[in-house]
């Protein structure tokens, strides 16, 4: 027997969905046309530009932008064919690192303000500063239960009783 989602939840979640499906394809199509890279390509180098000494270990990295090594791996690849990241050994660990070059760090800084001005436009201006401080309220919340009910490898947990 199915459990149907009440009418408040049934809204909630169309909402959700329409974002999912709605959000993405903007900022790609802005990014794209502004500065030549994906959302997901801008996300990658932001996350490298903000780390200690411009590195991560890539599964730290896939980690902080909610990736797969797999997906993570194929981009990182583009990045370092545009000469925005390299790979190296982890030394004295485990794994491989990602680091981003003066290139990268460069183009992360010329896509800024207009990431900045997209995300502005497409989200903020439609909230005002109560219904922000809820959407990051909200938001961390589901993250934080994605990772308890997926765990870090973005598989089910063996204590997810609803699989």
């Amino acid at each position: 027997m199915t459990d149907w989602l009440n009418p408040v939840e049934g809204r909630a979640w169309r909402a959700v969905v329409a974002l999912l499906n709605r959000l993405p394809g903007a900022l790609d199509t802005d990014l794209q046309r502004e500065s030549g890279v994906t959302h997901f390509e801008y996300w990658v180098l932001t996350l490298l530009s903000e780390a200690p000494d411009r590195r991560l270990q890539m599964s730290e990295l896939a980690q902080r932008a909610n990736s797969s090594l797999s997906r993570l791996s194929h981009v990182v690849s583009k990045l370092e064919r545009m000469g925005w990241a390299t790979r190296t050994a982890a030394t004295g660990r485990r794994g491989v690192l990602a680091l981003l070059t003066e290139e990268g760090h460069q183009k992360v800084v010329e896509a800024a303000p207009g990431y900045m001005d997209v995300v502005r436009r497409l989200v903020f201006e439609g909230l005002d500063a109560e219904q922000t401080a809820a959407l990051a309220d909200l938001g961390e919340i589901l993250t934080t239960h994605l990772g308890t009910v997926l765990g870090r490898a973005g598989q089910p947990t063996a204590t997810d009783s609803r699989r």
